[in-house]
């Protein structure tokens, strides 16, 4: 067990990857749309761009959305109502007008009385032919209504019959006015209002199920095509009823591919394909970038970049796939240029678009697009700290997502007569989307603990607290330090490595030598040495430790990881050979160990650049007479002397590189003691 226990702990870097990888890739393909992916991509109105097409199997060709709805339209307005009869209304409502006729009609009308009776009786019978009923205003006139008595059908009219209780008056009104009796309207009004009660009642639920049962009926199909039919030709353009067909054959692709037999099949090739997408990538670190492999945080950080990328595009698809160019993915390899590296950051875009061809329309074009545009965003970003290159950059970015669109768009239509204006449009709301990568580094900066050039920028700033208190307690090894960040900064420019990035670690390389000023010849103007109280190896002891110091300062200060690795490596393996000479002359078998450096020695170009800038620098302050000759010489032994013992093994850099270091050191060293070239005599 305890074994077990063991071995999981020395493997639970490599295990904790293994769990990130398994868990991207299911998070990945649960996102992916949960349909067949049809082979072919078409556009309505644009050529046919792949070979001619036969039909696979027997199909039914799929009804537009526009004659379903027209249809659902029509069924809908050519509905029956139904509403249901009382017979017992009719009978009882003439009984009470003959029982109160003769109490609401006043008896000075007698001339009249008769025929006034037999007119209400008549109206009563008109009413009751079809049916009074309650105000009913959302059902249109001539729509076609059925009348039930106790369920059974017994007449078929529109609406328009039916009288409702506001209409009564109107009815009273005509009639008495076509007999000559409009005087009495207003009492034979007033007896019917009292009189009258509806008899037919609308029967919605039944309604409803009528409706249902004809909609359930309709057909969403429109003929058939049989397999082996020819559907279109090479070069054919997309349109009228092709295209009908081609989209009921995508429509039953999707549904005769993505069965339940073969659904967890199909589920299990996209797993594939996700995790042999994510494993070249953990494949490129390992052998490419190992420190960033070997760094949980940062391959964590990445995964979930290409993760986020994936989330936004495919939200985009599902809600509107003509969209799909608004989300600003030129940001990723901007992001991972910023904390990593261009390499780095162009082929982590790369796998990222190969992902993303499987879920959108027009693939091929989508990432022909996106490649470019992230090569153009490797190749233009630099110094993403100055905002104008950022804004510059973006731009240009835009610009050849324009192009590279126009010239797609051409080469499908053969002319720009529909060229779809808005897509530039949303090229733009990318290009501006993008400028968000500002805050997303901050953001990211401070959930991952990485670090960017903005924040460099902010490091190298002399004024900060660290820098201040090191010029205060140490002013000698603060210009020392300055003087470092000059040359290797040049250094840097010179072979194309991360000027920023070493200038910041060259300001922050001593700070360890605040602890212990005085021990340092940099800050000793009194004359006095304290190192002559002391015993060689106390003394080394001392010196070494500026580095244990420094780290220590450092991360009290929060200073990141990438400049602690300047303070840890600026010494390498080496040793402090004048200590240990000394003490050779004491007891002659002294142990070198004891006076060198802990290491590691530098592994990058940024940290071996900064241990020749720091030799030489240091080194060249005990020149007497310099002249142009013992700089070249002085710069040759020292640097030469590092390589012999293997100082910079770890670090990829080339022979090339250390020569043209060399260069540059060897010209600022003449320009700081102000040397003319030397002429013959």
């Amino acid at each position: 067990m305890k074994d077990l226990i063991n071995k999981f702990y020395k493997n639970h870097s490599l295990i904790y990857k293994a769990l990130l990888f398994i868990s991207t890739t299911f998070l990945i393909v649960y996102l992916f749309p949960k349909s067949g992916k049809f082979k072919y991509n078409f556009e309505k109105g644009k050529p046919w761009q792949s070979e001619t097409l036969y039909a696979p199997f027997d199909f039914a060709i799929q009804k537009t959305e526009e004659e379903l709805t027209q249809e659902k339209n029509n069924i809908e307005k050519n509905s029956t109502r139904y509403f249901e009869l009382d017979n017992a209304v009719a009978p009882f409502v003439l009984n009470e007008f003959n029982n109160t006729f003769n109490k609401a009609i006043p008896d000075s009308i007698k001339k009249n009385r008769s025929r006034l009776k037999r007119i209400g009786r008549d109206i009563i019978k008109d009413l009751y032919d079809y049916g009074v009923l309650n105000d009913i205003t959302t059902i249109k006139d001539n729509a076609n209504i059925t009348i039930l008595d106790n369920r059974v059908e017994k007449k078929k009219t529109d609406f328009g019959s039916l009288y409702n209780l506001s209409e009564v008056s109107k009815k009273i009104d005509s009639e008495l006015e076509n007999s000559n009796l409009k005087v009495y309207s207003k009492p034979l009004t007033a007896l019917f209002f009292n009189i009258i009660k509806p008899n037919v009642t609308y029967n919605r639920d039944l309604t409803e199920k009528a409706l249902q049962e004809a909609m359930g009926k309709i057909s969403y199909t429109r003929g058939s095509i049989e397999k082996g039919t020819l559907i279109i030709s090479k070069g054919e353009v997309v349109e009228g009823n092709k295209f009908l067909i081609l989209t009921s054959l995508k429509s039953e692709y999707k549904s005769q591919v993505w069965n339940e037999s073969n659904y967890n099949l199909i589920i299990f090739s996209y797993t594939l394909l996700v995790a042999l997408a994510l494993l070249m990538l953990l494949l490129f670190l390992r052998k490419y970038r190992l420190t960033v492999f070997n760094n949980n945080t940062k391959v964590t950080f990445i995964f979930f970049n290409i993760l986020l990328m994936v989330l936004l595009t495919t939200l985009l698809v599902n809600y509107n796939s003509l969209y799909i160019y608004i989300v600003p993915i030129a940001i990723l390899p901007l992001v991972l240029k910023a904390f990593f590296d261009a390499r780095l950051g162009l082929f982590t875009h790369v796998i990222t678009v190969l992902l993303l061809g499987s879920i959108v329309p027009n693939s091929y074009e989508y990432m022909f697009l996106q490649i470019i545009a992230g090569i153009v965003t490797i190749l233009t970003v630099s110094e993403l700290y100055k905002r104008a290159n950022l804004f510059i950059s973006v731009g240009q970015i835009t610009l050849v997502y324009i192009i590279a669109y126009f010239a797609f768009f051409v080469i499908h239509e053969g002319s720009v007569d529909t060229l779809k204006w808005e897509t530039f449009g949303m090229f733009i709301l990318c290009g501006l989307a993008t400028l968000f990568v500002q805050p997303l580094i901050y953001i990211y900066e401070n959930l991952f603990g990485l670090v960017s050039d903005v924040s460099l920028l902010e490091l190298s700033d002399t004024n900060t607290k660290l820098l201040k208190r090191l010029s205060n307690e140490a002013p000698g090894t603060f210009h020392h330090s300055l003087n470092v960040a000059n040359l290797a900064e040049a250094s840097a420019n010179e072979i194309g490595a991360n000027a920023m990035l070493i200038r910041v670690g060259a300001l922050y390389h001593d700070i360890g030598k605040m602890n212990n000023p005085t021990y340092f010849t940099e800050n000793q103007s009194s004359g006095l040495n304290p190192h002559d109280e002391l015993s060689p190896k106390e003394s080394a002891k001392i010196i070494i430790d500026h580095v244990l110091d420094g780290i220590e300062i450092a991360k009290k200060n929060n200073l990141p990881d990438r400049v602690i690795d300047f303070i840890r490596t600026h010494h390498g393996t080496s040793s402090v050979y004048y200590f240990y000479k000394k003490a050779q002359e004491v007891n002659e078998n002294v142990d070198i160990d004891d006076f060198s450096y802990p290491g590691p020695k530098p592994f990058s170009k940024e940290t071996a650049i900064l241990m020749m800038c720091d030799s030489v620098e240091a080194a060249s302050k005990s020149l007497k007479e310099p002249t142009s000759t013992k700089i070249d010489n002085f710069v040759e032994s020292i640097l030469s002397k590092q390589m012999e013992d293997g100082q910079f093994l770890n670090a990829n850099i080339t022979f090339k590189e250390i020569q043209a270091i060399k260069k540059v050191l060897k010209r600022k060293l003449a320009n700081i003691y102000h040397l003319r070239i030397e002429y013959p005599e």
